[in-house]
């Protein structure tokens, strides 16, 4: 295993960097003000190809390996959080799924728009009292002859009140199963519900302290009605398919930690180099350029721990402690820079107006999404063979 990149991944990344550099950067504080999910930047985000990354070429995809998902979706975070996560989200929860769970008559429905960018999926599993612990879940779905009456509600769904947003898969009890050791336990099945889906209400934006771009919703469901042939998958495996789904996306959720992480050291590094106080540079203190070299030692270490996950899913090896360990580490990474590249800018760090600013505003989530630290921390206790 190696974690050099190719020429072609490179290339990639230089090329996601300088559209966020150009396209993304330039107008994240107007969107962030607006709080509105710019689609005309998501539809370029398509042209690039960037939604079909991981998937052959076969159903319409770029072809590309899962690593270069995620060196894209650290690239747009530099920039922009709330951009990366729509990316991140968009194809790990929302076409990942349908990819690889989907008949073929849902997959030539859905994809063709969702590997261009000209649509957005959404992943429902959350609710109130139900993430981590899916077993929790409410949302029920009765048959009735050729179709399935789903009634609950989800919540913290991203992607999932857009413009375009055309599809939502929803997790829901079906029934009860006995497991092998005795135990009754809730039968969890999954559904697509297109949007606009009489029943189907999409609640007001939530008021987040971050990621103000991103399009983030509660959901209710009233008697929604699907066909049969709406189930994507088998009855019954409707969590259990998700679970590499989730482990997949907390490696690409930790690239987009990772992004941050660079973005805050980036600022900081060209503020210390321009800010004069006392005559000289702030950088030339010891104090300030220590701090600096923290800043890049914990976004080089985030970037190690992700790409040796995503080369793992590659190379279809055993990846699950590993993507709890990237997501930790690049949590932790990207709160920490952007706490100290605030302070290095004073200030100025405390302007919403201010690319560190917002990363300070957005980074408390990348603790808290894809699973808490707390979550992490159980997954990768458990490897290590203890009963966390």
């Amino acid at each position: 295993m190696t974690l050099q990149l190719t020429d072609e991944q490179a290339k990639l990344s230089q090329v996601v960097r300088e559209f966020a550099d150009d396209v993304v950067a330039p107008a994240a504080y107007e969107y962030d003000t607006q709080r509105r999910l710019p689609v005309e930047i998501i539809a370029q985000m398509g042209d690039l190809g960037l939604f079909g990354l991981p998937f052959p070429t076969e159903v319409g995809g770029q072809g590309k390996d899962y690593l270069s998902l995620c060196l894209a979706v650290e690239a747009l975070a530099r920039a922009d959080q709330s951009i990366a996560v729509t990316l991140e989200a968009g194809v790990g929860l929302g076409i990942m799924p349908i990819y690889r769970h989907g008949t073929p008559e849902q997959q030539q429905r859905w994809l063709p728009d969702l590997l261009t960018g000209r649509a957005l999926a959404a992943f429902g599993l959350t609710e109130a009292e139900a993430g981590s612990d899916a077993g929790a879940t409410r949302t029920t779905a009765v048959q009735d002859g050729d179709a399935w009456v789903i009634d609950g509600s989800k919540q913290f769904i991203t992607n999932s009140g857009t413009p375009i947003t055309s599809v939502i898969t929803i997790t829901a009890v079906t029934g009860e199963v006995v497991r092998d050791d005795g135990a009754t336990v809730k039968e969890l099945s999954s559904f697509l519900v297109p949007s606009g889906t009489p029943g189907l209400e999409v609640g007001p934006s939530y008021d987040k302290v971050g990621w103000h771009t991103s399009d983030t919703h509660p959901l209710t469901l009233s008697g929604v009605r699907v066909p049969a042939s709406d189930m994507l998958g088998d009855r019954g495996r409707g969590y259990a398919n998700f679970l590499r789904a989730l482990d997949e996306g907390r490696v690409a959720f930790a690239a987009l930690a990772t992004g941050a992480a660079q973005g805050c050291l980036e600022e900081a590094l060209r503020y210390a180099k321009e800010r004069h106080v006392f005559g000289r540079e702030i950088g030339a203190n010891q104090h300030i350029a220590f701090t600096l070299a923290r800043m890049q030692s914990r976004a080089h270490t985030a970037r190690l721990a992700y790409y040796d996950a995503a080369q793992r899913i590659d190379a279809r090896l055993p990846f699950k402690a590993e993507a709890s360990m990237a997501k930790l580490v690049a949590g932790e990474a990207a709160m920490a820079n952007a706490r100290d590249a605030s302070q290095i800018f004073g200030g100025y760090g405390f302007l919403n107006s201010s690319p560190v600013g917002r990363h300070y505003r957005d980074a408390k989530v990348l603790e808290v999404g894809e699973g808490t630290t707390e979550v992490q921390l159980m997954v990768i206790a458990r490897s290590l063979g203890l009963s966390a």
